[in-house]
């Protein structure tokens, strides 16, 4: 089959949802749903993705059956390896499959392929680096709360102790704490207004629950506390970068929903490498799945 006839399809995956692109005829479409981060299960993630591959084979009009599909996939928690095997002994019959890691698919996806670096700021954080020698590095991505420095679940945890000083008396109440406790309330569908009650929210947060708090903390980025916090995301992305290129001459993206907010908190001395993304996470999955694709009928027509 021509390279042009094959349906080729790109998946971004993670904990919150999934997009996937698929490419037929050179016609190509777009399709979203629920999530299929792998630490969500297997079977979830697998029942998510095929669930929009048949939404988006009819949108094509692609009577083709999944063995002729080339799919490359950025999932979250693929680097796991139990789950990627998992994932991988799990897949229908295809032409030919791909999984990475959603922060790989990022990194393509933002530079086109060519060497780069990213920081991906969502929920979490992570940082990816492909070199021109085709070296591939990764920083970061330990998870909440131990790592994910400069993220929103970062940035919420460590606000919400603004509103723990306010609550019990080591701070004065200010407008910071009050949006704070607001957005906790609002979260739990409780009131959050004494110590008591902000220890209970506490107690149930998860990563999700306190990168809500993260939009408070931006709102409020000339208050003393929240300029604190800020300036240290900035300092650990440059941290991040310096070990993703320790000679600092690949070209930086920030990508994720807080990038446009923490590009000017990155320090002045990067300013000359920091460049819009290209692309997003899943048109670089379907960039890699158009070279796997191209790849395996290569070595068909070798043979």
């Amino acid at each position: 089959m021509a390279a042009d006839k094959a349906l080729v399809v790109g998946v971004d995956g993670g904990g919150s949802g999934t997009r996937l692109m698929a490419q037929w005829q050179g016609h190509c479409v777009e399709v979203s749903g629920g999530p299929s981060g792998l630490a969500l299960g297997v079977t979830q993630a697998w029942h998510t993705i095929l669930a929009l591959l048949d939404e988006a084979r009819q949108a094509l009009g692609a009577t083709l059956p999944l063995e002729q599909c080339h799919m490359a996939l950025g999932l979250a928690g693929a680097n796991q390896r139990s789950w990627r095997d998992a994932f991988c002994q799990a897949a229908p019959a295809l032409a030919g499959l791909r999984l990475e890691s959603d922060a790989f698919t990022t990194l393509v996806g933002a530079h086109q392929g060519q060497p780069g670096a990213i920081v991906a700021l969502g929920t979490g954080s992570v940082g990816e680096a492909l070199h021109g020698d085709g070296r591939r590095v990764s920083v970061g991505g330990y998870g909440f709360p131990s790592g994910d420095e400069a993220s929103g679940a970062w940035l919420g945890l460590r606000a919400s102790r603004h509103a723990q000083h306010a609550l019990d008396g080591r701070v004065a109440p200010d407008d910071f704490s009050r949006a704070l406790c607001e957005m906790m309330s609002t979260l739990a569908n409780a009131p959050v207004t004494c110590a008591a009650t902000l220890t209970h929210w506490l107690s149930s947060a998860d990563q999700t629950r306190f990168a809500a708090l993260a939009p408070v903390v931006i709102e409020h980025g000339d208050h003393p506390a929240a300029q604190v916090l800020l300036h240290q995301a900035g300092e650990d992305i440059a941290l991040m970068y310096q070990a993703l290129d320790q000679g600092e001459q690949l070209p930086l993206a920030l990508c994720g929903g807080l990038a446009p907010t923490l590009a000017s908190r990155v320090p002045q001395t990067l300013g000359h490498v920091l460049v819009h993304p290209r692309g997003s996470s899943v048109e670089g999955a379907l960039r890699l799945a158009g070279e796997l694709c191209t790849s395996l009928q290569g070595r068909q027509t070798l043979q």
